[in-house]
C-alpha cells in the first residue's frame, strides 16, 4: 500500500522531445506517518453525497434452478454545485410451481428498468438537464402495468413478485407487488418493514384471524393474493419516503426474510465491513438455516 501511494504522488517526469517544465511547485513521496495517518482514519468523511450499493443471490439448498430475478443500478453526478444519487433497486421471485416462473421474474426486472431508464436518460445525462415532466409514482405505475402485460402475454400462468425502489436524491420510490421486501435498516438499531406482503397469511393476521406467531406457521405461507402477470388488472404499492439515512436500504425475496429474522439481518449488516460483505453473510445465514428457496438481497447505503 505504501509503494501504491508513492506511486500515486510521484511526479512525472517530462517527454525528453519537451522543454523541461518549470514549476514552482515541488512534489516528494509520502513519508511512512504519513501514509499511517491516511490509512488510521477512523471515521472517513464524504463531501460528496452518494449511493453505494451491492447484491447477492444464491439459488438456496433446496432448489435445481433459480426463479429470483434481481437488477441493481447506482449513479451519481456531482458537479455544478449539486451532486444527484441515482439508484433503481429490483428484486423479483418467479412463482414456484408455475411454468416459465423464471421467465417471468427476468423480464419483470428488465422492462421496469427499461421503462424506466428511458424516461430518465435526458433528465440525467442530457445538456442542459431537462425536468422530468411525469411525478415519480407514475412512471413507477406505468413500469409495473407494461411488466405485467408481457408477462400475462408470453409467459401466461406465471408470475412474480415484484420490489422496487427508485432513489432519486434523498427520496425513495417503491412499487411492490407479492411477499418480496423492502426495509429500513437504521443505526440506532431499528428495523422497519417498509412494504406490505399481498399473501394469504399476511391477510388473514390483518384480519384478526392469525396471531403473529400463528402466521409464522402458518401451512400456506407462500400463497399469493397478488401477483404480477396474474389476473385481468393489477394494483401495485406505490409510494415515496425518504431515504434511511443514517441507515440502509435493504430489498430481498422470502427465501431471506422467510427463514432469517430482522435481528439477525440487522446484525449481518450492521457488523459487516462493506455492503457486498454484508450481502453474503445473509446470503450464508439463508443457506445454513436450510436454504428452502432462492435467496437474493440488495442492499444501497447514501453517504456523505
Amino acid at each position: 500500500m505504501a509503494d501504491f501511494f508513492r506511486k500515486l504522488f510521484k511526479k512525472e517526469q517530462p517527454a525528453p522531445s519537451q522543454p523541461p517544465f518549470v514549476d514552482s511547485v515541488t512534489t516528494q513521496p509520502l513519508s511512512e506517518q504519513q501514509i499511517s495517518a491516511i490509512m488510521s482514519g477512523s471515521v472517513p468523511r464524504y463531501e460528496m453525497k452518494q449511493l453505494i450499493a451491492s447484491a447477492g443471490q444464491s439459488v438456496g439448498k433446496q432448489r435445481d434452478h433459480n426463479e429470483d430475478s434481481l437488477l441493481a443500478i447506482t449513479s451519481t453526478i456531482s458537479g455544478s454545485g449539486e451532486s444527484i444519487p441515482f439508484g433503481l433497486y429490483i428484486v423479483a421471485d418467479g412463482m414456484g410451481g408455475h411454468q416459465f416462473g423464471e421467465v417471468a421474474s427476468n423480464a419483470a426486472v428488465r422492462i421496469i428498468a427499461g421503462h424506466i431508464l428511458k424516461k430518465f436518460h435526458s433528465f440525467l445525462y442530457n445538456l442542459p438537464t431537462q425536468i422530468l415532466q411525469e411525478p415519480l409514482q407514475e412512471v413507477m405505475e406505468e413500469s409495473i402495468r407494461d411488466a405485467h402485460r408481457y408477462v400475462q402475454r408470453e409467459a401466461p400462468g406465471s408470475g412474480t413478485t415484484v420490489t422496487a425502489a427508485l432513489v432519486l436524491g434523498q427520496q425513495v420510490t417503491i412499487a411492490h407487488v407479492g411477499d418480496s421486501r423492502a426495509y429500513a435498516l437504521y443505526t440506532d438499531g431499528r428495523i422497519d418493514t417498509i412494504t406490505r406482503d399481498h399473501s394469504l397469511v399476511k391477510r388473514l393476521e390483518e384480519l384478526g384471524h392469525l396471531s403473529k406467531d400463528e402466521a409464522v406457521n402458518f401451512p400456506h405461507r407462500n400463497v399469493l393474493i397478488r401477483a404480477l402477470g396474474q389476473g385481468e388488472s393489477l394494483e401495485a404499492d406505490i409510494f415515496t419516503i425518504p431515504f434511511p439515512s443514517p441507515g440502509y436500504l435493504l430489498i430481498c425475496s422470502d427465501g431471506l426474510w422467510g427463514v432469517v429474522n430482522d435481528q439477525e439481518v440487522y446484525r449481518a449488516v450492521s457488523e459487516a465491513p462493506n455492503l457486498p460483505g454484508a450481502c453474503q453473510t445473509l446470503i450464508e445465514a439463508a443457506n445454513i438455516a436450510g436454504g428452502p428457496d432462492n435467496i437474493s438481497v440488495i442492499i444501497a447505503q447514501m453517504i456523505g
